[in-house]
């Protein structure tokens, strides 16, 4: 049984900043890939980021790239994505989602992951 929550989404004005973060229950945390995607209103899920379980591989959308960073608490078994200069455009539900195979050689396709989370909402104004 594994379990996803995520938090931190909010409203904030564009160039402002939020933390979003997964926590994650029910299996060993630190042997999950994990990744960050976000869906809009009327578009498909879109790739955000992706740290691996031992954090030898990370992954950006190019659109975030140089804004967001994504890292994980092994420890609190959670996963975050900092958000900085956030955009209008980054305005979407934010989900996280893991991968449970440790032997993973590169980054997952969207049909890999495991485990999904609710998602939270973010919305970025102008």
């Amino acid at each position: 049984q594994v379990q996803l929550v995520e938090s931190g989404g909010g409203l904030v004005q564009a160039g402002g900043s939020l933390r979003l973060s997964c926590a994650v229950s029910g299996r060993t945390f630190s042997s999950f890939g994990m990744a960050w995607f976000r869906q809009a209103p009327g578009k498909e899920r879109e790739f955000v980021a992706y740290i691996s379980w031992n954090v030898i591989t990370t992954d950006y959308a190019d659109s975030v790239k140089g804004r967001f960073t994504i890292s994980r608490d092994n420890a609190k078994n959670t996963v975050y994505l900092q958000m900085n200069s956030l955009k209008p455009e980054d305005t979407a539900v934010y989900s996280c989602a893991a991968d449970t195979r440790r032997l993973r050689l590169g980054v997952p396709l969207v049909g890999e992951y495991d485990y999904w989370g609710q998602g939270t909402q973010v919305t970025v104004s102008s």
